[in-house]
């Protein structure tokens, strides 16, 4: 018997990110060697130090147990603590920080907790897909595109934003656009949530991933009655064991906290202890190695991209956050994206981060130096004879 799915379901399409996988499945399958440069999965190992403490708590019996669904309150105080390191932020562990499983369920459940249907959620398009459809639609809200134009930089125009929305996304270092925001643009953002009664969600998961100088601001050093995710995916090179935070305004997270106790049994003991690891690396402002690390490497595949690009007639601003590149193709993006997967070489389409997105490619910094050297060549060799 076929069973119908609810009409929440319905209303959302396959996950750009799925279908990606599926294409270059079929490819691999059909033996050409990919080089991809799709989903943001960063190929840099986690750094060996957060690894041994990792196998030294996955040997405890104690950590095998359920977790907090909030997050132990050991780490809870160990992003308390970062906070303050890296932002000069004070935040109380127990009422303003929860521990989720990586900002993906956090960004959802934040809908979950406050979004009634058929009420409005303000989506930056275009943007992290997750905002409108796992968040916004699975709530039964109403996703009100609000665009990211070159001529502002890719920052919402504050000033056209609607004032009748329940939440308003926002997200600097931007994915999938790179662009990043002052703290004099953030302070106007908080302002217009003050004056609005709207919920400012700030998604935080690029912040220290910056090049040339910039360093990435949190929101909270500009107004504490919002709610900002964070992740340990990026910065630590842990995509895969899914931990992050959200830390702000205290009913806000109070709302997350009370979704997340009826639906998991928070992140596993053993992973928030390395999480507990990880931040620790931390002991100012300044990044710690091996994060310095990772954004040299970022740094150096940006350049020799952004060059390589350039060469091909392609107008690319190097970005000063995120690990991706975003560029105008001239042209319908999936049909860009489907030619490139031709000879091996997977980017991702603009429309599907949103409708202003079309006629844009994103590409990943997930590949080392002589991989995007292979990958410029084949685009030179199908770009040319097209």
């Amino acid at each position: 018997m076929a069973r119908e799915v609810a009409g929440r379901l319905k209303k959302i399409p396959p996950y750009l990110f799925a279908d990606i996988e599926a294409r270059v499945r079929a490819k691999r399958a059909e033996g050409l060697d990919i080089i991809d440069f799709g989903i943001g999965d960063p190929d840099i190992p986690t750094p060996k130090e957060i690894v041994e403490e990792l196998r030294k708590q996955v040997k405890d019996p104690a950590n095998h147990q359920y977790a907090n669904s909030q997050g132990e309150m050991e780490t809870r105080r160990a992003v308390a603590e970062w906070y303050m390191r890296r932002f000069g932020v004070d935040v109380d562990p127990e009422r303003e920080v929860v521990i989720t499983m990586g900002s993906k369920e956090g960004l959802v459940n934040m809908c979950r907790a406050f979004v009634n249907p058929g009420e409005k959620v303000l989506v930056p398009d275009p943007a992290y897909p997750v905002y409108a459809q796992g968040g916004t639609y699975l709530s039964e809200g109403v996703p009100e595109r609000t665009p990211l134009l070159p001529r502002n930089g890719f920052l919402l125009d504050i000033d056209s934003l609607p004032t009748d929305g329940k939440m308003v996304f926002v997200n600097y270092p931007n994915n999938p656009t790179g662009a990043v925001a002052s703290k004099e643009f953030l302070k106007r953002v908080v302002d217009w949530g003050r004056k609005s009664e709207t919920i400012v969600c700030y998604d935080n998961a690029y912040s220290e991933i910056t090049f040339d100088d910039y360093l990435a601001p949190s929101i909270l050093e500009i107004g504490r009655d919002c709610i900002e995710f964070g992740s340990l995916s990026k910065t630590f090179n842990m995509t895969g064991y899914r931990i992050g935070f959200a830390v702000g305004d205290a009913d806000l997270v109070a709302g997350l906290k009370r979704v997340k106790s009826q639906v998991d049994s928070g992140v596993p003991k053993f992973i928030q202890k390395a999480a507990i690891k990880a931040l620790s690396e931390y002991e100012c402002i300044e990044r710690p190695p091996s994060v310095e690390r990772n954004c040299e490497i970022y740094k150096g595949r940006r350049d020799a991209l952004v060059a390589g690009l350039r060469d091909l007639g392609f107008k690319v601003t190097p970005p000063l956050g995120t690990f991706y590149l975003w560029f105008e193709v001239g042209g319908a993006s999936m049909e860009f994206a489907k030619r490139l997967l031709e000879v091996g070489v997977v980017v991702t389409p603009g429309v599907g981060f949103g409708e202003y997105g079309e006629g844009y490619v994103r590409m990943a910094l997930t590949q080392p130096v002589d991989r995007i050297e292979e990958a410029l060549k084949r685009m030179k060799r199908v770009l040319l004879t097209a």
